[in-house]
């Protein structure tokens, strides 16, 4: 369905965030006459209220855009929730991606007939020409395809970044050029509404977002839903599981895997070939040493001489909130990665820092993931101390308790309580790392929200942080 086709139709938008400014400022350029209404909270609705009544005056002014018959009336904001009787009423609803498809309110309304789709969906329709490498798995994503973008850009080409990493591609309509690649992240909400892909990327899969997608098999089916529609796949071959499942797609690429990209000697190695050097890789980690590998296997599969791009890599700028250092401060190194919503990803973060004395900060909404593994972990590989926090925390504290391990453990009600007990605890010259490994939606508004108040405390200026660097065409 284009956006064209919703002309004359009953429309509404559901969620009035980042992703559903874009369908809606699509909608107001392609179906300018189309009565929309918008289930927002209350907060939305006043925003939208203020766009409506600031765009008003412009648009109708310009009788050349095409947009004259707008009016803040033809955006209705309803702030109650909507069941399924009001969703029914509508004949497509166009879904923020944080809304569970699952919901029984949604699949009463599609068996009453609605029909939902998202932003993404309908950029994938508009661009069927487009050639997409489309990057998913539980964590590392939105590096990853940063990577990627940037390593296409060093050989030239012009690359559009967007998606789940914060750029909408609804944003991204009508682009004033055509770039030569879409690098694009998806969420695992968001991985059954890509149409034929040129490259996917499943970096990896854990247990994640169960109380969006129901279960863990359900979550990870999602997630593997991009095989579908991938021309060429490429997947982590250290993850069993995952090569398994994608066994039958017949252009698989793993990486690594000796026969590929993968990771020895301290290097990124193509087969037997070293071709970068860890020591000079601006990303830290284990984990971050397999992204590189991910990314240059898509440089390869993209057709581009990936063993000259790699040098490349030095130059890449890591995101913020993401194993970021932020310096030294108290005499510890404080270092936020309040990216990280899962146990695995705290574990991996751990990782990192094997050599230095390390109190992390963990816990946050509660999304039900089991932390057994984690217990484990920390049990055979302990740090300094964990320091449990959050919605979920009292939860975590009791699994740590019950496995038992030779580190710290202390509980805290917030951000602001655990990181009083981290410097008081934490010895000099040690670290303290937020890596959460939970969402940050009991507290805050999200992770880098989240992020920004972990600098601030610990002394940091939060606009230092920065930005991701490179999103859109370039």
């Amino acid at each position: 369905m284009r956006i064209a086709d919703l002309a004359g139709r009953r429309v509404a938008v559901w969620g009035y965030g980042r992703e559903g400014r874009a369908a809606l400022a699509a909608l107001r350029t392609r179906v300018p006459d189309l009565p929309v209404t918008v289930f927002c909270n209350e907060a939305e609705a006043r925003l939208l209220e203020e766009e409506a009544s600031r765009l008003k005056p412009l648009l109708q002014g310009d009788s050349s855009s095409g947009r004259s018959g707008f009016s803040r009336d033809a955006f209705v904001p309803i702030t109650t929730p909507p069941d399924a009787a009001a969703l029914s009423a509508f004949d497509v609803v166009i879904k923020s991606p944080g809304i569970s498809a699952y919901r029984p309110e949604i699949l009463e309304a599609q068996h009453n007939g609605a029909h939902f789709t998202s932003g993404t969906a309908l950029w994938f329709v508009e661009h069927p020409e487009a050639r997409v490498i489309a990057v998913t798995g539980t964590k590392g994503k939105s590096t990853l395809s940063a990577l990627i973008a940037h390593l296409l850009r060093a050989r030239g080409k012009r690359v559009a970044l967007a998606g789940n990493i914060g750029l909408p591609l609804l944003e991204l309509l009508d682009p004033p050029q055509i770039p030569d690649w879409w690098v694009v992240e998806l969420s695992s909400f968001q991985t059954r509404e890509a149409a034929e892909i040129e490259i996917g990327v499943i970096n990896n899969v854990y247990e994640e977002h169960l109380d969006w997608h129901g279960s863990r098999e359900r979550y990870a089916h999602d997630k593997l839903a991009l095989a579908a529609v991938a021309k060429t796949l490429i997947v982590n071959a250290t993850q069993g599981e995952l090569v398994a499942r994608t066994g039958a797609h017949p252009h698989r690429i793993a990486f690594g895997e000796s026969s590929g990209w993968h990771v020895g000697e301290g290097a990124i190695l193509r087969d037997a070939q070293r071709v970068f050097d860890l020591a000079a890789s601006p990303l830290p980690g284990p984990h971050n040493a397999l992204n590189l590998c991910a990314a240059l296997a898509v440089i390869e599969a993209a057709g581009e001489d990936a063993i000259a791009a790699a040098r490349a890599i030095t130059a890449f700028r890591p995101l913020p909130h993401r194993l970021q250092t932020l310096g030294e401060h108290d005499g510890l190194t404080w270092v936020d990665d309040s990216i990280a919503t899962t146990p695995q990803a705290t574990w991996e973060a751990l990782a990192s820092f094997s050599n230095r004395p390390v109190t992390v900060l963990v816990g946050g909404h509660e999304r039900g993931l089991d932390w057994r593994g984690f217990a484990g972990q920390v049990h055979a590989q302990p740090p300094h101390a964990i320091v449990t926090m959050g919605a979920n925390g009292a939860r975590i504290h009791e699994t740590l308790r019950l496995a038992g391990g030779a580190y710290r453990l202390e509980a805290a009600a917030a951000l602001a309580d655990a990181m009083r007990i981290a410097r008081a605890i934490t010895p000099v010259h040690g670290v303290v790392l937020l890596s959460p490994g939970a969402p940050s939606f009991d507290q805050f508004r999200d992770y880098a929200e989240r992020g920004c108040a972990f600098a601030r405390l610990a002394g940091f200026d939060p606009l230092s942080i920065g930005q991701i660097q490179g999103l859109g065409i370039v």
